[in-house]
């Protein structure tokens, strides 16, 4: 049982900005999958929920040129991507590029991922100037926080290509384990059911 929730205590100008890749088609899951209900909430809104529960200010939802409700609801900042059927990694660098302008690191995180806690958010953001979620096998992936340093090389993603690729790649990154259960992502219906028994078992 994860323990509870704690802000994160950012100081205001070591923030990271903010980013929710919310533009994928949803094919697998027939469309809508942001949108399903899960738990009394929409998939989507889980993610903003936890941003705002570990101290940080809402940033931007990088959708694609349908937007899903939730995004459109939220009072969050949405950034198109004209680019987003492309692959994942256009959204990331789209949201790399907003994340240079402002001279900001970029926390990434994924609307399909509604059991990301308060907690995890909240040590990708203490853990160092670069940090990734420890997936299995070793892995390097989101969430993760991107540091200025590889800011550039992120605003320059294309197709598929995510962040583990530059995450895993540099020995300086911190790595932030985490529990299966928070990595489970909603591809399929079965995933929304999954989710649901997961979080009923939080309490």
């Amino acid at each position: 049982m994860p323990r509870a929730a704690m802000p994160c205590c950012v100081p205001p100008d070591g923030a990271p900005l903010v980013a929710v890749l919310a533009a994928g088609s949803a094919r697998r899951f027939g469309g809508g999958k942001l949108d399903a209900m899960l738990a009394g909430k929409r998939v989507g809104q889980w993610v903003l929920d936890a941003v705002g529960s570990a101290g940080l200010a809402p940033g931007i939802i990088v959708v694609g040129q349908d937007m899903p409700q939730f995004a459109c609801d939220s009072g969050w900042r949405l950034v198109t991507n004209p680019k987003a059927l492309d692959g994942l990694g256009t959204s990331i660098a789209a949201a790399a590029s907003q994340a240079l302008a402002q001279g900001k690191p970029l926390l990434v995180l994924l609307a399909d991922m509604p059991l990301v806690t308060p907690d995890h958010i909240g040590g990708l953001v203490r853990a160092g100037k670069s940090a990734a979620t420890a997936w299995p096998q070793g892995r390097a992936g989101v969430p993760a926080l991107i540091g200025m340093s590889l800011l550039p090389q992120a605003a320059a993603l294309a197709g598929d290509a995510g962040a583990g690729i530059l995450l895993s790649g540099d020995t300086s990154v911190a790595r932030v384990d985490a529990d299966p259960a928070l990595l489970i992502d909603v591809d399929e219906a079965a995933d929304l059911a999954r989710a649901e028994d997961l979080l009923s078992q939080r309490g």
